[in-house]
């Protein structure tokens, strides 16, 4: 088992949970980063770094998802990742119930939305949205390659962590969490060399 992560488990499939990037993960885009995972299969993963929101405001790229941004505070667009900075992917909460077909789930009470449709005219009410620029990605084997090297963590997701008020408090959050070792890793400092 890798950081919470069983390859046997779900035929080794990460969609719909979290990465959570180890204290000693270098790498500058993922430094203490919580990445949900949207899909993962034999091209790859991809995924959006949900603690990393930008100084730009929803209304000022997006102004028609200006009301459904502002429910789920801060209502600012996040840095999905590294990977085409362009593309904008958007999760959202539904309202209610969602019929299968209507969202695409990433995990339960979370789907993606398709930014074409205006909100009046999605399939189903929304309760909130949060858009992310650009998105984290992998080829394939390069994930398995990542956490057999032990520079993520496997958790489970909630939908609380895709809209977290505090996203700059996710990752120790997340990790606090899980208890035991994992929750103890919350408060290793960011630079162990200072301490």
């Amino acid at each position: 088992m890798v950081g919470g992560f069983d390859p046997e488990e779900q035929d080794g499939r990460l969609g719909g949970r979290l990465l959570v990037a180890a204290p000693q993960l270098a790498d500058p885009n993922f430094v203490r980063t919580v990445v949900l995972v949207i899909e993962h299969d034999e091209p790859g993963a991809v995924g959006v770094v949900l603690n990393r929101p930008l100084q730009v405001e929803v209304s000022e790229i997006l102004a028609v998802w200006k009301e459904q941004a502002e429910a789920v505070p801060p209502p600012v667009v996040f840095s999905g990742g590294p990977v085409s900075p362009d593309a904008v992917i958007a999760l959202a909460r539904p309202a209610g119930e969602v019929e299968g077909g209507e969202l695409k789930a990433v995990v339960p009470g979370v789907g993606l939305v398709d930014l074409s449709v205006v909100p009046e005219d999605q399939p189903v009410v929304l309760d909130g949205v949060r858009l992310f620029s650009g998105y984290a990605g992998w080829g394939p084997g390069q994930l398995e390659t990542e956490l057999e090297d032990g520079g993520w963590l496997v958790v489970d997701a909630l939908a609380v962590d895709a809209f977290a008020e505090h996203p700059e408090q996710l990752w120790h959050d997340v990790l606090q969490r899980q208890g035991g070792t994992l929750a103890m890793l919350a408060s290793y400092p960011p630079t162990p060399s200072v301490n």
